[in-house]
């Protein structure tokens, strides 16, 4: 803990001095005629004090969070943090491989892990709304054709599917938890499936004539559903 210690002074027109820590904060309320040097001297006074309730705010706000859950995203493992504040509804933030989620305190009834899994849906869903419109275009000026539409829904057990005769595209959104090398694996999979429903030797051809690398395909669509 740092000797410094940075603090709010309110002054009111009354006698009425307050020292107080507030989330982590150290507020005075003093009357509107102490001097600058007055209320210093009431933080060197109390400073063992102050210390002490910041050390114990520190304590408890790390209490406050539920770590070790990890969400894979663009390929990349996330650590995801969450803690319960005074909100009316949750707000998630990504800041590089950290997740963090605040949860109204409303939340703590519930369970935990079923809450996870719905923000996590709700992460990939605009995640995928923005990443998968990019690939999807890359590939389409790629292989010189593209499906009528695409639609971005939640599928059983396959991160992507095709319905040829009505020249569509079905994206699972928990497809971004991949990277997009494999996105774009898996998409031109199903562009080809546009031309050929089988893997005939035709659909093969196709396929090989546009994966930079065979072998890292195959090997990435043995572990992937379709």
């Amino acid at each position: 803990m740092k000797n410094i210690i940075t603090y709010t002074v309110n002054k009111n027109f009354d006698n009425e001095l307050y020292l107080s820590v507030q989330n982590g904060e150290v507020v005075i309320k003093a009357p509107w005629y102490y001097s600058k040097g007055q209320i210093q001297n009431i933080i060197e006074e109390k400073k063992n004090w102050i210390i002490k309730k910041l050390k114990e705010y520190e304590k408890n706000k790390e209490k406050e969070y539920i770590r070790n859950e990890v969400v894979r995203l663009l390929g990349e493992d996330c650590k995801v943090k969450i803690n319960y504040k005074n909100l009316k509804k949750p707000i998630l933030t990504v800041e590089g491989k950290n997740i963090k989620i605040s949860l109204p305190n409303k939340y703590k009834k519930l369970n935990r892990v079923e809450v996870l899994e719905k923000l996590i849906e709700k992460l990939y869903d605009v995640v995928a709304s923005k990443e998968i419109e990019i690939i999807m275009e890359k590939v389409r000026k790629q292989l010189g054709f593209a499906p009528e539409d695409y639609i971005i829904k939640r599928l059983e057990n396959k991160m992507a599917d095709c319905i040829p005769e009505k020249r569509i595209i079905l994206i699972n959104p928990n497809i971004v938890q991949y990277n997009k090398e494999t996105v774009e694996y898996i998409l031109i999979h199903q562009f080809c499936h546009l031309k050929y429903k089988t893997h005939s030797k035709k659909f093969n051809e196709l396929i090989n004539s546009n994966i930079r690398s065979i072998k890292q395909y195959n090997k990435i669509m043995e572990k992937i559903k379709f």
